[in-house]
This record gives structure tokens, C-alpha cells and sequence, in this order.
């Protein structure tokens, strides 16, 4: 299903659970692994120095320097290069980084970008911007395939994805991502766990909604489900459909762990305006902040082969 795999690091720690995904994911579909790091942004127009995304401190651009960078990622990724040298392209450039991650994927044409959901060291849930990190959401907004974001250590892991949550709020932009997750549990052969959340806060179903009118709803949600997404799955039969009512991170959170989830597949947004003008949905945005596992951003249907 991937051919061209981008993991996009700033080689700090914080990035270590994303290349375990990288390169375990390269290594199973037998694709090739762009690992990509982005030197810094010139002090000034063309200036010969950049500040170091790593370590925030100003270096002189020229071989030396870039050779030096190459080999610490050589070193930082070691145990995975050993195992899968072979198809993995070290790449750097000189840049804003959610600009040039977007340019090479688009030139690579990479089917899957795999980063984390901040680069920076030292952030920690409270400031919550600053672990939604703005490269990640120029990158989620932009991004013409889908965009695996890893913000932690991955416990369910133990052989890539075995059990995959899809989320929908029947918005235009599900549908792309759902034909991603449709792909990779096909491909794969492991439970797709179609999932949708009335949602009580959105004051669609009136300030205090009765249980009579939240289990109507409830039906209607399965209804559209059927004949939306289960009309499409052919042959595959490891699907399971669930629709509860609550806040909806909260409960695709619960459900994730419910069913051991290890990949969770949503769309970037869900207003009906143009993808690389949408502003990262709020939902999205909680479920990355604390899922456990990773959690796939579709943007766009351009990644889809014929």
C-alpha cells in the first residue's frame, strides 16, 4: 500500500516513538524510507548561519556542518539503519521545516509522512499549543497524503497495527478518511472499528435532549454508517460498527483503549471548505494530544491509487 515513506525528525528524543512507527511500518510494506531532517531556518535572507531546530543554536552553514548532522542522525538511528539500510535515504535541507517536509513530499511523492506530534523537548500536556507543535499542524493542514502523528510511545504496537478505530462524522473529509483506513485494515487483515459519537455538546439534539431523542439519533448515526461505509467494504468482513453519545474525544479515546486500538484514523477537519484552508479540528486535535497510540490525519483523496 506505501511505496515512499517520509519520517520527518528533528533527531531529538521526543521523536524516538515516531521511528519505531517509521521504520517499522517502511519494513513490513517493503517501502522506501525518506528520513528527513530539516538543518534550520537562515538567520537572515541568505545568510551562512542557521539557527539548529535541535539545539535552537546558530551554526555556520556549509559540507562540514551538513556531513556532521548526517552522521548524528546516522548514529541516533542506528539500531534501525542496520536492519533496513538498504531503503533508507538520509535527506537534509536548510529551511522553515513544515515548509520543506511539504515540498519533498510532494516532489517524492510520498504516500505516508510519520512525525510527532511536537519536535521540541521539554513541552509537556499542559501547554497544549505547544504540543500540538505548529511544523505538525502546517504539516496535517497542508499535506496532500495522510499524516501519522506518534505524540508517545506506542504499548499496543507489537505488530504495527492489529486493531484500527476509524472515526466519522460523516463530514466529505471522513470519507477520505476512511478509505485510508478501509486500505490499511485490508491490506493488513486486521479489525476495522467504525466509530461515531453524537455529540452532546453540539446542541444539535436542543440544550437537554431526552434519551428517546438520543437513542433515535443513535439509530440514525448506524443507519448512515450501513449505507455510507459498510456498502464499500466488499469481501472484508473484520468490521465491527459502535455509535455511543458523549463529548466526542472523550469517548473515541475510550473506545481506542476499549478495543486496543493501535492506529486511530480521522479526518483533519470536518468543516466543508477547502482542505489546505481548514484549520485542524478540535477533536483531532484532543485525541492527539492524549491518545496512546498513533493517530492518522487525512487531508486529502490525492494519496488514493487507482
Amino acid at each position: 500500500m506505501f511505496d515512499k515513506i517520509m519520517f520527518a525528525t528533528s533527531g531529538t528524543p521526543v521523536c524516538d516513538s515516531p521511528a519505531k512507527i517509521a521504520f517499522d511500518l517502511a519494513e513490513r510494506e517493503d517501502a522506501e524510507l525518506l528520513l528527513f531532517h530539516v538543518l534550520g531556518v537562515p538567520s537572515r535572507g541568505f545568510s551562512m548561519e542557521v539557527t539548529d531546530v535541535r539545539t535552537g543554536e546558530k551554526e555556520g552553514l556549509g559540507g562540514d556542518y551538513e556531513a556532521w548532522v548526517k552522521e548524528e542522525l546516522t548514529n541516533t538511528y542506528d539500531n534501525q539503519l542496520k536492519l533496513y539500510v538498504d531503503k533508507t535515504r538520509i535527506m537534509t535541507t536548510v529551511g522553515v521545516p513544515a515548509t520543506e517536509i511539504l515540498r519533498l513530499a510532494r516532489k517524492e511523492g510520498s504516500d505516508m509522512i510519520v512525525m510527532g506530534a511536537n519536535t521540541r523537548p521539554g513541552d509537556n500536556g499542559d501547554r497544549h499549543r505547544s504540543i500540538m507543535g505548529n511544523t505538525m499542524m502546517t504539516v496535517a493542514k497542508r499535506a496532500r497524503c495522510p499524516v501519522l502523528i506518534v505524540n508517545r510511545p506506542c504499548n499496543t504496537c507489537w505488530n504495527l497495527f492489529s486493531s484500527i478505530v476509524y472515526c466519522t462524522d460523516f463530514s466529505k473529509a471522513a470519507d477520505h478518511a476512511f478509505t485510508f483506513a478501509l486500505k490499511v485494515a485490508t491490506d493488513i487483515g486486521c479489525p476495522l472499528h467504525i466509530f461515531h459519537v453524537v455529540n452532546l455538546q453540539s446542541g444539535e439534539l436542543g440544550s437537554r435532549p431526552t434519551q428517546a431523542v438520543i437513542e433515535n439519533e443513535i439509530e440514525n448515526a448506524k443507519k448512515r454508517i450501513e449505507e455510507k461505509y459498510l456498502s464499500q467494504t466488499g469481501d472484508f468482513k473484520l468490521v465491527e460498527v459502535d455509535v455511543r453519545e458523549g463529548i466526542p474525544h472523550v469517548e473515541i479515546l475510550k473506545y481506542a483503549r476499549e478495543k486496543e486500538g493501535d492506529l486511530i484514523a480521522m479526518a483533519h477537519h470536518s468543516r466543508e471548505v477547502d482542505p489546505e484552508e481548514a484549520e485542524i479540528g478540535t477533536t483531532l486535535e484532543e485525541v492527539v494530544l492524549r491518545s496512546a497510540c498513533p493517530v492518522a490525519s487525512v487531508n486529502h483523496p490525492d494519496w488514493i491509487k487507482d
